[in-house]
């Protein structure tokens, strides 16, 4: 159990709190929301049901308590790292290749929880599919600011959304069983034609 956290109520919880949450993480990743059921949850978790409502209020509760669990370490890309290369090209390798070592690390679920979840789903569903689409465009404005120094404000903009576009593609490729080495490949097009353009640029200077 636990030490010191409690229910609504006031009584000490009956199971890990934390852990519960990596355990529903790792069941939402790999189904999805609506793959996953509240019998699923109470099982893995090694609880009833009335604890699973009193702890997190409802199933969406705790999916976004696990969205948010991803989002803050698992899903988490090193945007800072991107802002050390020389050139936009570079900067792009490596937020792509970050992308890549997310989706197919040998220890995790395959895909982007964030990237590829609720695309679809029961209109009963619409608030949650919304707030995984504010947070895919969270990233999309994250890229935008990690980009600031290899471009002005008229290209990045563009550029971030053709980044997080491929970056959703990556996941879902991972998740239908994509190799790293077939990933990287569509690394490789994408930097080349930043390569071509940015030649092009400079060239008509």
């Amino acid at each position: 159990m636990e030490h010191g956290s409690k229910s609504r109520g006031g009584r000490p919880w009956s199971f890990d709190r934390e852990q519960a949450v990596e355990t529903a993480m790792r069941l939402f990743w790999r189904h999805g929301y609506e793959g996953v059921s509240v019998g699923d949850l109470t099982k893995a978790i090694g609880i009833a049901p009335p604890s699973l409502y009193a702890a997190f209020g409802s199933k969406a509760g705790l999916y976004q308590e696990a969205l948010a669990r991803y989002e803050g370490s698992i899903g988490l890309l090193d945007f800072a790292a991107v802002t050390q290369a020389d050139d936009r090209p570079k900067a792009v390798r490596l937020l792509l290749e970050a992308a890549i070592e997310a989706v197919t690390h040998p220890d995790r679920e395959r895909g982007c929880m964030i990237s590829s979840g609720m695309v679809t789903c029961h209109p009963d569903h619409a608030a949650l599919a919304r707030d995984l689409a504010a947070r895919r465009e969270d990233i999309r404005m994250r890229i935008v600011q990690a980009l600031q120094p290899f471009g002005d404000n008229e290209t990045i903009p563009g550029l971030a959304r053709h980044l997080a576009a491929v970056m959703q593609g990556i996941s879902i490729q991972a998740r239908d069983g994509s190799s790293r080495a077939e990933l990287q490949e569509i690394v490789e097009d994408v930097v080349a034609g930043l390569d071509r353009r940015q030649s092009r640029s400079q060239a008509s200077r």
